[in-house]
């Protein structure tokens, strides 16, 4: 059930990273990551200006990247960002094609968290700093250009597991978000779902990696039960934002997707879910390549869209 234009993606993708030596360490797949990313990078979309600041939390200055459309005012809709990577690679500038490209098609502001990565870093500092800077932005939206009415938040992966754990975080606080759009999520630790052995062996991201990379992220196992790690084990879901939530068909990670829709909608929360037919986790980054991805993207910036205007 491949969809075949992920096919020419792939071919390129495995190329480059069949360089990566078995095992490397964190540090070297992340040079790695950044540098396929660079090499792979699309078109800056016209009228896309980007700008980075540094914000305080904990006692680290957090980068952030700043996406937006130069013509769009001083009041713009901003989304919050968090990039994928199992919590231990990525950047803001891995996943600028989707920041920008967001940027650009609901002419707003993106906002991209560079979160402490694992496993220098391990839980909680990620979602900690993603908070601090979701209040900061609040409460500083004059001086980002951004309507503080209007501030959703998003990511891919272990991203949208930030970003999912945030809305939890931040429920019922002045920094909650109006929005979440969560792809190709992480809700848990646990790896008892059906996807997880219907693709054990999925492209870009297989099982056998993941126990690995959860003990970087999360190494004390009672740690694994917090709902800032593992949102899909919330007391309650209620009076969280409305959410889109785009799964992979061909992903480890679709039943996480799809069991914390039902578990969000159970709560009373409006949800939007893509079951990604033919599609790849990471799928996003074959926009080049396949006409799905991009259809996929639009659909999320046209949901998000309306998020803003109901407000």
């Amino acid at each position: 059930m491949l969809n075949p234009e992920l096919n020419a993606f792939l071919t390129v993708w495995n190329a480059k990273w069949s360089v990566m030596p078995p095992g490397a360490e964190p540090k070297h797949r992340r040079l790695m990551f950044e540098y396929i990313a660079e090499q792979m990078r699309l078109p800056t979309p016209a009228g896309v200006a980007s700008d980075a600041r540094f914000i305080e939390s904990g006692g680290r200055l957090v980068l952030i990247r700043i996406d937006r459309m130069k013509d769009a005012g001083d009041r713009q809709p901003c989304l919050i960002y968090m990039h994928g990577g199992a919590w231990m690679q990525g950047s803001p500038m891995t996943h600028a094609d989707i920041t920008m490209r967001i940027a650009a098609r609901n002419r707003q502001t993106v906002i991209s968290i560079d979160y402490a990565l694992a496993p220098e870093h391990p839980f909680p500092k990620a979602i900690h700093e993603v908070m601090d800077v979701a209040r900061h932005v609040k409460a500083h939206a004059a001086d980002f250009g951004v309507d503080a009415d209007r501030i959703a938040i998003g990511g891919d992966s272990a991203g949208a597991n930030l970003a999912a754990a945030a809305c939890i975080g931040l429920r019922g606080t002045p920094a909650a978000p109006v929005a979440q759009l969560l792809v190709y999520p992480a809700v848990d630790f646990e790896m008892n779902r059906p996807a997880y052995t219907e693709n054990a062996d999925a492209p870009l991201l297989s099982i056998r990696g993941m126990p690995a990379v959860n003990a970087m992220y999360c190494p004390n196992p009672a740690n694994r039960r917090d709902p800032l790690a593992a949102p899909y084990l919330a007391d309650s879901h209620a009076d969280l934002p409305p959410a889109f939530i785009a799964v992979a068909e061909n992903d480890p990670l679709r039943d996480d997707g799809r069991d914390y829709a039902e578990k969000l909608r159970a709560a009373g929360v409006p949800v939007v879910l893509d079951q990604g037919e033919g599609l790849i986790h990471g799928y996003l980054r074959a926009m080049e390549y396949c006409t799905a991805s991009r259809e996929k993207l639009d659909a999320m910036c046209d949901w998000l869209a309306g998020q803003f205007k109901a407000r």
